[in-house]
């Protein structure tokens, strides 16, 4: 089981752009081995594999209270990318940093999502 209030992170979550060409939605569900994330890219017609998240303490605090953040890692062949999930005044936020490694020249980039809960 996992430590730290992962409460906030769990749930269904919408981005808040419906014009992304980014992340279109992200599941955050907790079993007895501790939390999985699964995201769907704008477009895809299946989520991405499932991922096991590592909890990390997120030292910013949200109302005075300590909160948790999540680090997900998506190998899809040419493309990994890393997540860093957290909630901020009630919103989904997700730090994706996309590295190819396909030859193919396409930059590496960064971007930041915003999810509400569906």
């Amino acid at each position: 089981m996992t430590t730290g209030n992962t409460a906030s992170l769990l749930g269904r979550w919408l981005n808040t752009n419906r014009e992304s060409r980014g992340i279109a939605e992200c599941v955050v569900a907790e079993d007895k081995q501790g939390i999985t994330v699964s995201i769907t890219g704008a477009g895809d017609k299946e989520p991405w594999p499932i991922e096991r998240a590592t909890v990390l303490a997120n030292v910013e605090e949200e109302a005075g209270q300590r909160s948790v953040a999540l680090l997900a890692t998506f190998n899809l062949g040419d493309l990994k990318a890393e997540t860093h999930i957290r909630v901020n005044k009630g919103v989904l936020v997700i730090v994706l940093y996309a590295t190819f490694h396909d030859g193919s020249g396409r930059s590496n980039y960064l971007n930041r999502e915003f999810f509400y809960r569906s």
